[in-house]
Order: structure tokens, then C-alpha cells, then sequence
């Protein structure tokens, strides 16, 4: 039997940067305090504290890996590393206040849109005591993140094997490594952190790849005092590098188009990414590190020392198919057996971000609004039609590819805060945006999309692979995003 909680006016779901932005813009910017945010780990920082894998770090700079109206002039380097970003996420809570409305090993289990209270009833469930509660509330605002649930790793003999298998996503910080045969399964940016933070300790290491990928040297730079002691109180200093910084990653944005200055460019980043392949990785792997498709199709990995790891006599990668697990190995299609201490899973996060649990007017579910509009989407990547007072931060659409995933959170922070005052105010008791809207919003986007690199075939977990429907990335500048949601087109919305 659920016991009911007090009603409250905004519940945000999810405690990393989208639900830190968000509480703290609903402070700063509304001076509102009438709300709860609830996290599903035992700590806030979503992805940031669930990946404490060996060399986990960002791959922007952290000038740009940081909220606008939070800026840190303690970073310790160019790219840090987890602990960093973690300790900055809760820097920030604490600074604005918002610590004290968070409630940790709280999970979202659903919500329905009450149309004569206009409001939403949510039920959740205490991961501590395994208590469900449900809990009305004026406004929904998922913050719930991506990089958080492993993809499946599901093999003959997985049930058998005698030693550890852990992912990057639920490191077990008591796994040991040293002096161990270490499988690693996969090649994408958690893989490529990963081994050559564990390389030296390991007795054998066996990376198992898929799919080619481009690397980009990353030269990781420590940040010196003086420009700590600039950033900190030389006025405007931190505005200038910011901007100097992202205009330099929005640069790289005229690649993504399938046009000839595109096809130029993309020439001209693959031909960087082979000479750093060639120039630091053992011959007998240039193939394996040749990609077949296009540059930025996927994502782009930028290199904090693993190519040249390849070239460590105990380093040893295939692409050569996993089929088989037994208790001491791992088995592939040619019959080869990689004997296995541990195996480390890098194998990715399954899309589980937009499984919301939740039923709008009339009892619409999200899996029926979407095939209405023929896949995931969601007008400026936050609104639905038959979704009244809910939105999402880092909804579908809201990846730019190029810049900070820090960038498109604040821009939609900052329409959902425009969108909301006259709730909060009591003027209007709904708001919703309009079906023609979302729509015309979703036709443009997927045009767009189709004439991008994204197109490609890849096989990116960007697209949808049966339909062809990308619902992650943003086809336009981030120019374009900020001026979209910094003057939103009120004729799109519907109060009531």
C-alpha cells in the first residue's frame, strides 16, 4: 500500500547536471523554493557519479564543461578527471542552496496527468526502506540522464565464469587488477579512458572491438596557478576564454554537413585522426583503427594515451567476435581462447533515458505520442503535446555532437524557466505546447537531419536503424539553439 506525500509544486527527477541546473535556475532566476529533487543513486551527480571507472574524465574543456552562472577556477586541468566534475556538481548544489531539496535513493516509477486538478500524481519508490509513496505535483521536469544504465552483455557461459565482470558504469573499486588476465570489451570513449589507466598493473590486457573509431589527439594540460588566480578574479577573464573556447569547438560544426565544405573538412579531420593512428599504434592495428564511415557520424573519441598503449607488449586487441565465455576465458569466432581474470565491460549504455513511465491526457502514453509523430522527439527537445506542465531537460534532439552537452542543458533550462513563471505565479494553471508546433518543429528536424553526417550509415546509436530516425543529435548551429529557446515563439504554447 503506498502512502501519499504532500503535494508540492515542482518535483525535478534526476540529480546530475540537467536537475542541478535546473534547481538552481528555479532559485536564481524565480527566487522559487517550493520544490524536490529526487535521485536515484545513493548520491547526486547522475553520470558523474555513476562512472568512477580508472581514468574517467570529460573530453571537453572544463572552461566549457561547466554552467555558465557557476563558473570554476579550481579545475586542475584542461580535461579532469571524475572526481573533479563530481566535487564541482556538489560545489554547486551547496552554493545555490539546492543541497537541502534533494532526496537520494528515491526512484521514479511513474506519472499520470490529473486533467480536473491539472496536475500530475507520481509514484515513486524508497530504494532504502522499499516503501512506495505517490506525490501530487503542478509541474514535471525529468532530468533523468543517459549515461547511467549498461547495455546487456549476455553470452553463452557468462553464468560460469569464475571471476569478476564489472562495467564502467558500476565500477566495483575492490576488483583487483594487478597482475591479472583483464578483458575489455569495447572501444568507445569509457574503453579508450580505461586502459591505459589499468595497463601498467594488468599482467595481459585483451581489448575486444566492434567497430573502428576515430581518435583525435588530447593533450591534457595542466591549468597553471596564474590562470586559476585570472579566472578567479580578473573580471570578465572567465567570459572571454569561455567564449574564445566554445567558439573554437563551434568550428567544427561545418563538418557535420553533407555538402562540399563539409566533405573537405571531414577530409581533413580524417586525415588528422590517421596520422596520430599511424604515428603512435602498431601497424599490425591500422586497419582495426580505420573507419569505414565518415567522420562524426559517431562519436568523435579524443585520445588521452590509449593509441600509443596499443604499442605495450602485454596490450592486445582484436576484432575477432566474442562467442563464447568460459570460466577462465573468452572465446571468439576463429576458436581462440584470451585467458580472463576479469572482464571489464565498455560495451555502452542502452537509451533508457526516455522510458518515462508516464501517461498525459487521456491516458496517452509517450510510446503512443511518439509513433504518432513516427519516432522520439519532443519540440525543442524538452515539450510534448498531451504532456501539459512536463518537460525534459536533455530530451531528444538536444545533442549538438560538437560542443558541450553543458551548452544545450542551459539553453533548455532557460526555456522551461520562461515557460513556467506564469504557473509558478498562479496566472495560468497549464501550459502545454500546441500539436501543429511540435510538428512542424519535428518535420524540420528530421529534414535537416538527412542532409547531415549523421546519415551516414554507421550504424550510430544515434539512429533509430529500422526507420532511420535520428533522436539524438541537433542539426543546427548552437547559435541556432540558444536563439531558439533565449526567444521562444510564444504563439507555439497554449495556457490555460
Amino acid at each position: 500500500m503506498a502512502t501519499q506525500r504532500p503535494f508540492t509544486p515542482v518535483l525535478v527527477i534526476g540529480g546530475g547536471f540537467s536537475g542541478i541546473a535546473m534547481a538552481c535556475q528555479l532559485k536564481a532566476k524565480l527566487g522559487f523554493e517550493e520544490f524536490i529533487l529526487y535521485e536515484r543513486s545513493p548520491d547526486y551527480g547522475g553520470t558523474w557519479f555513476a562512472n568512477q571507472y580508472p581514468g574517467c574524465g570529460v573530453d571537453i574543456p572544463s572552461i566549457c564543461y561547466s554552467l555558465s552562472f557557476a563558473p570554476n577556477p579550481n579545475f586542475s586541468k584542461v580535461f579532469p578527471d571524475q572526481s573533479e566534475i563530481h566535487q564541482y556538481i556538489k560545489d554547486v548544489a551547496k552554493r545555490f542552496g539546492v543541497e537541502r531539496h534533494i532526496e537520494c535513493n528515491i526512484s521514479w516509477e511513474g506519472g499520470d496527468w490529473q486533467e480536473e486538478n491539472k496536475s500530475w500524481i507520481n509514484r515513486f519508490k524508497d530504494l532504502t526502506t522499499g516503501e512506495y509513496f505517490t506525490q501530487e505535483s503542478k509541474l514535471l521536469i525529468s532530468c533523468v540522464g543517459g549515461l547511467v544504465n549498461p547495455n546487456e552483455f549476455n553470452f553463452p557461459g557468462i553464468d560460469h565464469f569464475r571471476g569478476e565482470i564489472v562495467h564502467s558504469a558500476r565500477w566495483k573499486h575492490d576488483v583487483v587488477l594487478k597482475d591479472k588476465d583483464v578483458a575489455v570489451v569495447g572501444n568507445g570513449c569509457s574503453a579508450t579512458q580505461i586502459i591505459p589507466a589499468i595497463a601498467d598493473e594488468v599482467s595481459h590486457l585483451y581489448q575486444f572491438i566492434r567497430t573502428p573509431q576515430y581518435y583525435f589527439p588530447r593533450p591534457n594540460l595542466t591549468i597553471p596557478s596564474r590562470w586559476k588566480w585570472m579566472l578567479r578574479y580578473v573580471p570578465g577573464f572567465d567570459t572571454f576564454f569561455r567564449w574564445a573556447i566554445f567558439l573554437l569547438l563551434e568550428s567544427d560544426f561545418a563538418q557535420f554537413y553533407l555538402n562540399k565544405r563539409g566533405e573537405r573538412l571531414r577530409e581533413k579531420a580524417r586525415e588528422m585522426s590517421q596520422k596520430h593512428i599511424k604515428k603512435h599504434a602498431p601497424k599490425e592495428y591500422w586497419d582495426m583503427l580505420t573507419p569505414k564511415y565518415a567522420v562524426g557520424c559517431k562519436r568523435r573519441i579524443f585520445d588521452p594515451g590509449y593509441v600509443s598503449c596499443l604499442a605495450r607488449p602485454n596490450v592486445h586487441m582484436t576484432d575477432d567476435p566474442i562467442v563464447e565465455i568460459e570460466p577462465q576465458a573468452v572465446v571468439t569466432k576463429s576458436g581462440r581462447h584470451y585467458p580472463s581474470d576479469v572482464i571489464i565491460l565498455a560495451n555502452g549504455f542502452a537509451v533508457s533515458q526516455f522510458n518515462i513511465p508516464i501517461r498525459g491526457r487521456n491516458g496517452t502514453t509517450l510510446h503512443e505520442h511518439w509513433a504518432r509523430f513516427g519516432g522520439l522527439e519532443a519540440y525543442k527537445a524538452t515539450a510534448m503535446t498531451d504532456f501539459p506542465n512536463f518537460f525534459i531537460v536533455l530530451g531528444p534532439n538536444a545533442s549538438t555532437g560538437h560542443t558541450s552537452v553543458i551548452y544545450s542543458i542551459e539553453c533548455t533550462v532557460q526555456l522551461i524557466i520562461r515557460m513556467i513563471r506564469p504557473i509558478l505565479k498562479k496566472q495560468k494553471a497549464e501550459v502545454e505546447v500546441k500539436y501543429e508546433a511540435e510538428k512542424s518543429w519535428s518535420n524540420t528536424l528530421q529534414k535537416a537531419l538527412k542532409q547531415r553526417v549523421w546519415a551516414d550509415q554507421c550504424n550510430t546509436y544515434y539512429v533509430d536503424q529500422k526507420t532511420g530516425w535520428n533522436f539524438a543529435t541537433y542539426p543546427f548551429s548552437s547559435w541556432h539553439l540558444w536563439w531558439v529557446n533565449r526567444f521562444p515563439s510564444m504563439k507555439d504554447w497554449r495556457y490555460e
